[in-house]
């Protein structure tokens, strides 16, 4: 055996060792003894989501898809990694069934076999319901008393929905579930009847009172009972680009009963970045810091953001920069750290990976403190998240901008002790970092991690993120583009020498904001490469292009990006650039020049 695979596998034993410690230490803590409803310790979910996908994609939800997924979380079990919980997600019910039936014939017998086999080895099963919006499902004869005019939502406060709702997740309850996640909330549904009498902010307050009243109880009587609020509970998803406090305000009485708010799906910012996935990573940290801005503690927020998955929702991503994403998923301080999508793309030495990152964060979690610091990520500001304990700290810093940015890390505490000498643990490839102290020069688009204290030992080093690279050097190149018709803007300019032309193209509405075009198409989005154009043009040839946009993006996009190689063009000779807009409504385009050095 190779030294490094002896390495590697005492690494695993003991992260297996130290999960089982941890799980025991779980175990004995009393959660009745908690002053309010919330979690003892940060938990590790897995969530099947997609793997499959009904919304955005056509791929089904099945047992054999669940059975099977569930095999490769106790494989990575083996390897160190923690799963506290396992989470059917959307759509396993019938239709006619009111939640209290599986579909068939996806699911022949039922949840028994996944019930149990999870139960068997120490995990807690869960359940997604749409709140109380007809989604995938028809209204029961019980619930009819309560839908809406349009008959899309059943009223909180009115008729036999709510009551009969409660009873089933006690009937859900009773059969092993320990985790309940509800999406789509409707809080201004109502009857007709309170539809003409009632003004919308008296019905979304009935609502409201109601769900937490139902919930509060339910907690009662199930005091280890985890609830996580998802879409309308709050809060502004679709931009990044939306001035704060939100339009939809959180209402922080939800804390009383949920567990966790969920602050978006990932989805591209409003911030271009020529590695797509980057810009899903600025989106979840941009959310996180806006849902702490509204009130929420880092612990309450989940940032829903680590998808390992195939499907469209989350844009066919398979394992693309997962490291950076895992690492700024547990960076943000989330209680509720959840892992979706194609666990059987981890390879053995992808697991001890994942282990090492994931004991590192939910040990800090645990016991050390975590907070966020510098600017708002959807406004173009170096940012970060920094975690410490009696021992150490560790940071997780991120440069959004088209710069090289100095960063610098602030003490997290008062009796935190001065950061002394650190040790780059993390950074993306490309772009070396330079780390002075407590200050950190970022390349642009740039992630890394930092060690202090105990934490700036090699035993905490987590290597290259290989497949994002990071220019080593950048200079904005001047230009002036104009518009040249609907949705087209161009420019020209002597070829600059040096370096590869990066070019860059973000839409705005008439009023000045950022504005995402929203691709159509069913089940199947179109590529938003066939609705943001970017061309060039060199003594009479079209020039290629490198992008990474050119994707099936349901969630929409505000830009394009993309970069000539050197190779391509000649220095000096005018180069011709156009960029376009397929979108219909009115719109604005601004372009930007680079060139930069890898």
């Amino acid at each position: 055996m190779s030294s490094r695979k002896r390495i590697l596998t005492v690494a695993g034993s003991l992260m297996v060792i130290a999960g089982s410690l941890l799980a025991s230490a779980q175990q004995g803590y009393s959660r009745a003894a908690l002053g309010s409803p919330t979690i003892p310790d940060p938990i590790s979910v897995y969530d099947n989501w997609s793997v499959y996908d009904e919304l955005s994609d056509n791929v089904p939800l099945t047992q054999a898809l669940t059975m099977s997924e569930l095999d490769q979380v106790l494989r990575l079990r083996k390897s160190g990694a923690r799963f506290d919980y396992y989470v059917m997600d959307a759509f396993w019910f019938d239709p006619d069934g009111a939640y209290r039936t599986w579909k068939k014939p996806n699911w022949p017998n039922g949840p028994d076999l996944w019930i149990k086999t999870c139960q068997q080895h120490g995990i807690k099963p869960g359940l997604w319901f749409s709140t109380n919006t007809l989604v995938k499902i028809n209204a029961a004869p019980q619930w009819r008393d309560s839908l809406n005019k349009k008959g899309t939502a059943m009223s909180m406060f009115e008729g036999g929905f709510l009551p009969d709702f409660m009873d089933t997740l006690q009937y859900w309850y009773d059969h092993g579930m320990r985790m309940f996640l509800f999406d789509f909330a409707d809080l201004t549904a109502a009857t007709p009847k309170s539809e003409a009498t009632m003004t919308k902010e008296e019905i979304i307050q009935r609502n409201s009172t109601a769900l937490q009243d139902a919930f509060a109880n339910f907690r009662h009587k199930n005091p280890d009972v985890v609830l996580e609020a998802f879409n309308g509970f709050g809060g502004d998803m679709d931009s990044t680009y939306y001035p704060f406090p939100f339009k939809n305000p959180v209402d922080l009485r939800w804390l009383k009963v949920f567990d966790s708010l969920y602050s978006g799906d990932p989805r591209p910012g409003d911030v271009p970045e020529m590695n797509f996935w980057r810009t899903l990573e600025i989106y979840s940290d941009h959310q996180a810091r806006r849902y702490e801005q509204a009130g929420v503690p880092l612990e309450r927020i989940d940032s829903t953001s680590f998808m390992p998955g195939k499907t469209s929702t989350i844009y066919r991503r398979a394992m693309e920069e997962w490291k950076g994403s895992l690492i700024l998923m547990l960076a943000r301080g989330g209680w509720i750290d959840t892992t979706y999508g194609n666990l059987e793309l981890l390879s053995e030495q992808d697991a001890i990976w994942f282990a090492r990152v994931q004991s590192l964060f939910l040990r800090l979690q645990s016991e050390g403190r975590i907070k966020a610091f510098g600017g708002i990520p959807g406004e173009v500001q170096t940012y970060g998240f920094g975690a410490l304990d009696a021992e150490g700290s560790v940071y997780v810093l991120v440069n959004p901008a088209q710069n090289v940015a100095k960063v610098q890390m602030p003490l997290l505490s008062q009796v935190q002790k001065p950061l002394g000498q650190g040790r780059l643990l993390f950074r993306d490839a490309g772009f070396e970092p330079h780390l002075t102290g407590d200050t950190i020069e970022l390349g642009p688009g740039q992630m890394v991690m930092v060690g202090f204290g105990k934490y700036a030992a090699s035993t905490f080093d987590f290597g290259i993120q290989k497949d994002v690279v990071i220019p080593r050097a950048i200079r904005p190149v001047a230009a002036e583009f104009h518009s040249t018709g609907k949705g087209v803007i161009q420019a020209t300019i002597p070829a600059p020498a040096g370096g590869d032309l990066r070019l860059i193209m973000q839409q705005y509405s008439p009023d000045g904001s950022l504005r995402r075009t929203w691709p159509t198409g069913s089940p199947r989005v179109e590529n938003m490469g066939k609705l943001f154009l970017l061309k060039a043009e060199q003594n009479g040839k079209e020039l290629p292009i490198r992008e990474d946009y050119d994707r099936e993006i349901w969630a929409g996009l505000s830009w394009a990006a993309g970069e000539i190689s050197q190779k391509d063009f000649q220095p000096g000779s005018p180069l011709t650039l156009t960029f376009q807009s397929m979108e219909k409504d009115p719109v604005t385009l601004k372009g930007q020049l680079y060139l930069v050095n890898y």
